[in-house]
């Protein structure tokens, strides 16, 4: 894990290597000041030395000023190193993240991502903040005052041998029980955050369906759970102070009992013990907080695991096979997708390489630049999986899907899926305006190209009657237009990327047969050079395509034009006769 998680740590390597030199000091000028207490106590008030008492008392002022210094340098230094740690490490898991291909994220769920991005890279961030000063203070406090306290008595250090070897076996205890605790919790982190996102993400239906109180009710369970987990793990962190806390004061007691006879024999001044006293209160304290920062410490790797799991997760489709083309002036450039021809060469697909049911078999499909294909087929006859394999957010499992000519793996992403523009089933607009959204398909586009775009989707209807047009806030995830105003954006925006290829995945179910019919007509004329690929249900959104195909259980059953399929496909005659009756008796 370190090997994976200090390259995020490497540029703050100064302000820890600093940091732990503060604390160092820190912790030996805290120790100095006791030995000078003590030289009062014997010296000073023993000979009635008023000038030595204020002397010393002088530079114990010094030293306590000196200590507070480091610890302020301490401080600063542990809060930018674990804040710029935790700052990295958040950026590397968002960037891998989103080189992930959708079966990665499918992996972990989006909760559980949301979880390792904020909840565990913040105990991260928290533990290398408080282990800096801690991890470094305790053991000097604690190795120092050992050897101090040895130097003054080591008669009286022979409590030690006792109250040493109880802590760490109650320290040992503790750690071993809680730390398959702590992997639980955070497990139970992400299932509680599951059930916050869904139910926000979906509260319309929740609403529409009455089901608040069965939410409430599986937000309640999942709560518990995290509970009583949290109890379990954190009680027994708990158990560790008091059980600490009884092994000092029974040590302080031993002190007292043994050093008071030592000083009533004459074989021990007072001002020593008093000083023994603070320095065995400081071994004390020390070893409960290295027993504290390893309680933080478990729960840390346990977020570690976590954090690793994603850095270290291969994502499944990559730019490995890209080719190469060479420029006018002889250098190599990415290659670039010439026109948009599709070919699928008998493409199979599944998921799950290990399941033994094909999504699709054996696909074999050749569409020319600048068709309109038209794609029906009944729920679960895998359409949506068929186009997904063209800008590769699925990569075929068997045979060779390419675009313009050449293999989709010849091509880096980052140009396929610029040629290639989706709209896909579940519409997405983000927060912020109409128009910061529509910029996604061309940030260069200008006002005029925005509301041309907005003409061919049909969007120009709606946004001129809105006060602000183009500037009109969305709020989070649209929630201010319709949804049938939301497809529309959303197929402006897909246009504004003048793709190579465009594919509407049932993206004008929310509208009017109006309004797909100007939409189509639009796009006849707008995008003539442009391959469109529409998945729909209904008929008349295809009938005028170049090719329409018929899919069922993973196959294209059948191919041809409107006319070809009327006579040819009874699956197609079907669905067409059904929906021309269902207008007849709706007319």
């Amino acid at each position: 894990m370190m090997k994976k998680l200090w390259p995020h740590m490497r540029p703050y390597a100064g302000w820890i290597a600093l940091g732990v030199a503060c604390s160092a000091l820190e912790a030996v000028f805290e120790l100095l000041i006791p030995l000078v207490m003590s030289d009062i106590v014997d010296i000073g008030i023993a000979n009635g030395d008023r000038d030595y008492i204020l002397q010393k008392g002088a530079l114990m002022v010094v030293m306590a000023l000196v200590s507070l210094c480091f610890g302020i340098g301490g401080a600063v230094c542990s809060s930018v190193a674990g804040q710029g740690f935790g700052a990295n490490l958040r950026r590397a898991e968002y960037d891998h993240i989103q080189e992930y291909a959708f079966s990665n994220i499918e992996k972990f769920s989006t909760a559980s991502l949301v979880t390792r991005l904020t909840n565990d890279v913040n105990n991260m961030q928290m533990t290398l903040m408080f282990g800096m000063r801690l991890l470094v203070r305790s053991p000097v406090m604690l190795v120092s005052a050992l050897v101090l306290s040895v130097r003054i008595s080591y008669q009286l250090s022979n409590v030690f041998l006792v109250a040493l070897p109880l802590l760490i076996v109650v320290v040992a205890v503790i750690l071993t029980r809680v730390s398959p605790l702590f992997r639980t919790l955070q497990e139970k982190t992400d299932a509680l955050n599951l059930v916050v996102q869904e139910n926000l993400a979906g509260i319309r239906v929740v609403k529409s369906f009455v089901r608040e109180e069965y939410e409430e009710r599986k937000f309640a369970k999942r709560n518990r759970d995290l509970k009583g987990i949290s109890e379990r793990a954190f009680g027994t962190v708990v158990i560790n102070m008091p059980i600490m806390m009884l092994i000092v004061y029974g040590t302080i007691i031993a002190v007292m009992w043994f050093g008071g006879k030592m000083v009533y024999a004459g074989t021990l001044e007072t001002g020593k013990l008093i000083t023994y006293f603070t320095y065995i209160t400081q071994i004390m304290m020390s070893l409960m907080m290295v027993s504290m920062v390893f309680m933080m410490l478990t729960r840390s790797v346990a977020c570690a695991r976590r954090i690793v799991e994603v850095l270290d997760e291969t994502p499944a489709i990559t730019d490995g096979a890209a080719e190469t083309d060479v420029d006018g002036d002889g250098r190599e450039i990415p290659a670039a997708v010439r026109d948009g021809s599709i070919d699928f060469d008998h493409v199979s697909f599944k998921y799950d390489p290990s399941s033994p049911e094909w999504i699709l078999n054996d696909v074999d499909l050749h569409i020319r630049s600048g068709q309109t294909v038209g794609i029906l087929g009944g729920t679960g006859s895998a359409k949506t999986t068929l186009v997904s394999l063209i800008p590769r957010l699925y990569e075929a499992t068997e045979g060779t899907v390419s675009v313009g000519g050449r293999p989709v793996k010849a091509y880096t992403m980052e140009h396929l899926r610029d040629a290639v523009s989706v709209v896909l089933q579940k519409n997405t607009l983000f927060s912020g305006t109409i128009r910061e959204n529509l910029l996604w398909g061309d940030p260069g586009a200008t006002e005029e190209e925005l509301w041309a775009a907005c003409r061919a989707a049909c969007a120009d209807e709606f946004l001129e009657r809105m006060p602000d047009g183009l500037d009109t806030d969305l709020g989070q995830g649209g929630v201010n237009v319709s949804g049938g105003q939301k497809q529309r954006l959303c197929i402006a925006r897909a246009i504004l990327k003048r793709p190579k290829v465009l594919i509407l995945d049932d993206s004008t179910s929310a509208v009017d047969t109006a309004t797909d019919a100007r939409i189509r007509s639009a796009f006849a004329n707008e995008l003539k050079d442009t391959t469109k690929l529409i998945i729909a249900q209904r008929v008349a959104s295809v009938c005028e395509a170049d090719l329409i195909l018929v899919m069922d259980g993973g196959r294209i059953v059948a191919q041809g034009t409107h006319s070809e399929l009327m006579e040819n496909c009874e699956i197609y005659r079907e669905v067409y006769q059904s929906q021309q009756e269902g207008v007849s008796i709706g007319g």
